[in-house]
């Protein structure tokens, strides 16, 4: 086993990539260019690809805390000789407020070691592996900054104390005293960049980000059950935006894995239309509008005209559609859990449940989209709406992703019928030609088909597939989406069955033989409970869940529901997304949502 978990990791963010630091003071992964791209820190997937850490030399307990309202990190060291911290802290642009946080980061990296009491010696390794471990760079020190190039990528060390460097890593050993401050900062740039990475001083860095970060947050005042939770998840998933083009990505991390040794261990730092109205939902939920918007006008650019190829599932934060998978058959991986991947070849698949993620997200932002619709919007809408006339009699990879034969996945099927309701829904709006009478005969169609063949008597349930007799928590959309109500006798029956026999201590897997509790369907299930009357349960396992994020408040994508260790890529946006929707929902049934009214869900009272 790695030292540290993944939940023992804070999630540190400047809007274009993104930090993990152990509490031990070990920065484990960075890709600093931009999400995706190749990491120059990634002790997290091998021991030697690279960290950089600042710790006291003698044993200590650690304690951390995010500052308040903020992704800016403080870590507590105390030993029997004193106590030091250290704030760790992404660069945002100096001076950029509310929604232009993170529009243009000069990534940066600045940890500040403060003496809190005591004489502590402490020790900083810096040990940079270019190319996700693959590339030793060359150091020299020039004019007092540390240089680190080789191959595309330069790093700048700037360091307050002397430093000793070695063959492709630097130490400095020091004493920090009570009151006694010392500074690093490490900026990246491309090799051939005519100037080094830009010079910031380290506490500027820190106090430019914790007003920048409050300051976004103060623009997206949620009034409703649960607020703390739900503005540090709203903060996580602004985190994990790429903020030039607003897209947002499923994880900050890649191939961490789902089971301890085991095979699944994907790419999640990618944009997946499945996600998308989910992200919009929650991103409205949190009082974010501007940043919804954001988020449509994105996935509009991304999938450009459609054609009569599968409307694709998944992009690049740029709207990349080539998402090539590649393994790096040179590191061990996190628990020696191999393939380590970089790319996610899912970008191939058919999954036809992606128009129902997108004219829902459009239904859920219809009164702040422009009247009337932009033009590419209209093509984009009727071109979904077309495509699933015909599309959601085929067979998909469902939104699970399934590597090995295509199905008639129920909750494909049920989002196709979303993305045809959405469309009769918005009528002329979506300009000529319209064919309105089609979408309306083919989403009766879906739905009649769902309800004869998706239910099977002998579980008691709806399936996961049309004349399927195997349970998957995804069903549970059914009433999150509004196609059929909790109450409805059959849809009650579901959730008491898939709740029996999916979940444990409240963590829902997504099927049987899935190794862990999956964070997303568990709050799915809440909601569920809440809008079939039972309220206090919901409320009771919304907590649960809650309280097993880590002491951050992060979440990855699974949960071990007999270790209660968490599992995947890490931190998962979808995570967060499920408990602000939740909460929202939560909030809505109990009127504590002032100024904010339930997304707008069309139920038909139908068994």
């Amino acid at each position: 086993m790695p030292e540290t978990t993944i939940s023992d990791h804070a999630f540190l963010a400047d809007g274009h990539s993104a930090v993990l630091v152990d509490r031990t003071g070990s920065v484990n992964w960075w890709c600093p260019q931009r999400f995706d791209t190749p990491s120059v820190f990634g002790r997290l997937l091998d021991a030697d690809a690279g960290h950089w850490s600042i710790r006291p030399v003698r044993d200590a307990r650690s304690e951390w805390s995010y500052l308040t309202d903020t992704l800016v990190l403080r870590t507590r060291h105390t030993t029997t000789q004193g106590a030091v911290a250290v704030v760790d802290a992404l660069a945002l642009e100096p001076g950029a407020r509310g929604h232009d946080v993170g529009l243009r980061s000069p990534r940066l990296l600045a940890r500040v070691v403060h003496g809190v009491s005591g004489t502590v010696p402490v020790r900083m390794h810096y040990r940079p592996r270019f190319e996700y471990g693959r590339v030793i760079a060359y150091l020299q020190e020039q004019d007092g900054v540390l240089i680190a190039s080789a191959g595309a990528t330069r790093l700048a060390l700037r360091a307050s104390v002397p430093l000793t460097c070695g063959e492709g890593e630097a130490y400095a050993d020091f004493t920090v005293r009570e009151g006694q401050v010392e500074t690093f900062t490490l900026g990246y740039a491309p090799a051939y960049d005519t100037e080094p990475p830009e010079a910031y001083g380290a506490r500027d860095v820190v106090d430019n980000a914790v007003s920048a970060w409050r300051s976004w947050l103060n623009l997206h005042d949620y009034q409703g059950l649960y607020r703390d939770q739900v503005r540090r998840s709203a903060l996580v998933v602004q985190g994990m935006t790429y903020r030039p083009s607003g897209a947002v990505v499923a994880a900050a991390t890649t191939s961490l894995p789902e089971q301890l040794g085991g095979e699944r261990n994907y790419d999640y730092r990618f944009v997946w239309a499945r996600d998308f109205s989910f992200t919009l939902q929650a991103l409205w939920r949190a009082a974010c509008s501007d940043e919804a918007n954001r988020q449509f006008a994105w996935l509009g650019r991304a999938m450009g005209r459609i054609g009569d190829d599968p409307v694709p599932i998944m992009y690049g934060v740029a709207g990349e559609r080539d998402l090539t998978e590649h393994r790096l058959d040179h590191l061990a991986g996190y628990a020696d859990s191999r393939p380590v991947t970089i790319g996610n070849d899912a970008w191939r698949q058919r999954q036809t449940d992606v128009p129902g993620e997108a004219l829902g997200a459009a239904w859920l932002m219809r009164e702040h989209l422009d009247d009337p619709l932009p033009a590419d919007v209209r093509h984009l809408l009727r071109a979904l709406a077309d495509r699933t006339v015909t599309d959601w009699r085929r067979r998909d990879a469902g939104m699970w992703e399934a590597r090995d034969t295509q199905r008639h996945h129920l909750s494909s099927k049920v989002l196709c019928w979303t993305a045809l309701d959405r469309a009769v829904r918005f009528g002329a709006r979506l300009g000529e030609p319209a064919d309105i009478a089609r979408w309306a005969e083919a989403r009766d169609e879906v739905r009649d088909t769902v309800l004869d063949r998706g239910w099977n008597a002998s579980l008691g349930a709806y399936a996961g597939t049309l004349d399927g007799d195997e349970l998957d928590s995804s069903v549970l959309l059914m009433p999150l989406v509004g196609f059929l109500p909790a109450p409805a006798p059959r849809m009650r029956s579901t959730i008491a069955v898939i709740e029996r026999q999916l979940s444990h201590e409240g963590l829902l897997r997504r099927w049987e033989g899935d190794p862990a509790g999956f964070v997303i369907c568990s709050f799915w299930l809440v909601g569920c409970l809440a809008l079939s009357g039972e309220r206090e349960r919901a409320r009771r396992l919304f907590e649960d869940l809650a309280g097993r994020a880590n002491d951050l408040g992060l979440f990855a994508e699974q949960i071990d529901p007999f270790t209660g260790e968490q599992l995947g890529n890490f931190p998962q946006a979808f995570s967060h997304i499920g408990l602000i929707n939740a909460a929202g929902g939560l909030s809505d049934l109990e009127g504590r949502t002032p100024g904010l009214g339930a997304p707008p869900n069309h139920r038909i009272p139908r068994s």
